[in-house]
């Protein structure tokens, strides 16, 4: 293996030749891609430019949520008949950073509707590793923004050598990943800033899919859940402009620590991870997204750390009130957001954002929000910290 750029390019390799290719183009491309990062340094003008960039990305998502079902939906439809009339065991979701946190997001109502297993899986494990079982009946599902994500487009190659179906979702037509699937359907965003709105617009796009095949394949709350997601767009405004003002009071109170937390369960750990993902982007701080439950088997957070923690209605609140409990005994700040009128977290909580009632399946669209916005305050704050200029 010495030598190699990546297993997927050795002499063993189930890669036709020009599959390898292509992984080899964009490995290399990656490589020098890698050093045009932003860097730490707390008055950096490429990553100033780029949370700049984010507020306007950010609450733009309920049009881009629009435009990707309004210019997709013949594609959509496509691709809900064809895979709806297969026959599925099981189904991987992967991707990398943003893209595999929208797949956590996705999972529970792309089980409820497709009535298999559906796994979010790094794309990296998927390809070189966890891979035994696919072929006819699995199906892949990648996402890339970018369209060239370098493990994600070797995860479709390979799951198309070893016979499983394929679809893509990219915001990029013709990119290597779109050519690599059988299936590809398109996201209409923008990512000149920090990744918002190509996530939760290929969450959005994804969501549809699957309810689409419900649809077509009878399950019992298709079309309930087809109503509740048409309401997501406007919900997701409502909730960014509630949300704006408050949440930067937070970020200013907060902005001087080194570490930041999110916590959440099910599909509410999504957002804990766009929360963290955000910060990483935005700050050169610390930030860690930790499943709710395993928050409770070690010391998790430290005294003045602020914790987000992500509580949507359902089964994981009253282990979100423990987690507050046991943050507020560690000398942890506390950031509840709950469900309308839910006050189980309030008496452990040093702030709490009430957000409206939407289904569970969808909680990452809304729950998203005060996260994505802490992060792009926090830095702004951090930058007028340094001496930047944040307004000019």
């Amino acid at each position: 293996m010495s030598g190699v750029l990546t297993p997927l390019l050795a002499a063993d390799s189930p890669l036709d030749p020009t599959a390898r290719s292509v992984v080899e183009r964009l490995f290399r491309g990656e490589q020098q891609l890698m050093a045009a990062l932003p860097t730490d340094d707390p008055r950096d003008p490429k990553r100033l430019r780029r949370v700049k960039l984010t507020r306007g990305e950010m609450f733009a998502q309920p049009d881009a949520i629009r435009a990707s079902w309004a210019q997709g939906e013949v594609g959509i439809e496509a691709a809900a008949s064809a895979l709806a009339a297969m026959p599925l065991r099981r189904v991987f979701l992967t991707g990398c950073g943003d893209s595999l946190a929208v797949m956590y997001a996705a999972r529970l109502l792309l089980e409820d509707m497709l009535g298999v297993p559906c796994e979010p899986i790094q794309a990296l494990d998927l390809a070189y590793y966890y891979h035994a079982s696919l072929g006819p009946e699995t199906l892949v599902v990648g996402l890339s923004s970018s369209g060239t994500t370098t493990r994600t487009v070797e995860a479709l190659f390979l799951a198309r050598a070893r016979g499983a179906a394929t679809l893509a979702l990219s915001n990029t037509p013709a990119s290597a990943l779109m050519q690599a699937a059988e299936h590809g359907l398109l996201i209409h965003a923008e990512r000149r800033g920090w990744p918002t709105q190509s996530s939760t617009a290929a969450l959005a796009v994804l969501c549809r899919l699957g309810v689409e095949i419900g649809m077509a394949r009878g399950a019992m709350r298709a079309q309930a859940l087809a109503g509740s997601l048409a309401k997501v767009p406007q919900m997701m405004a409502d909730v960014l402009a509630a949300c704006d003002a408050p949440v930067a009071a937070l970020a200013a109170q907060y902005a001087h620590r080194p570490m930041y937390l999110f916590a959440g369960g099910g599909p509410a750990y999504a957002a804990a991870v766009f929360g963290a993902t955000k910060m990483k982007e935005c700050s050169p701080d610390h930030a860690m997204a930790i499943a709710l439950e395993e928050f409770h088997h070690y010391n998790s957070q430290k005294a003045g750390d602020p914790l987000f923690l992500l509580a949507p209605a359902g089964p994981s609140v009253p282990r979100a009130r423990d987690t507050a409990q046991e943050g507020r005994r560690w000398g942890g700040r506390i950031i509840a957001v709950v469900t309308g009128g839910e006050t189980a977290l309030d008496e452990f909580s040093d702030g709490v954002l009430r957000l409206p009632a939407l289904d569970e399946v969808f909680a990452a669209f809304t729950f998203i929000l005060p996260v994505q916005l802490f992060a792009y305050h926090t830095a702004l704050e951090k930058f007028r910290a340094a001496g930047a200029d944040v307004d000019g």
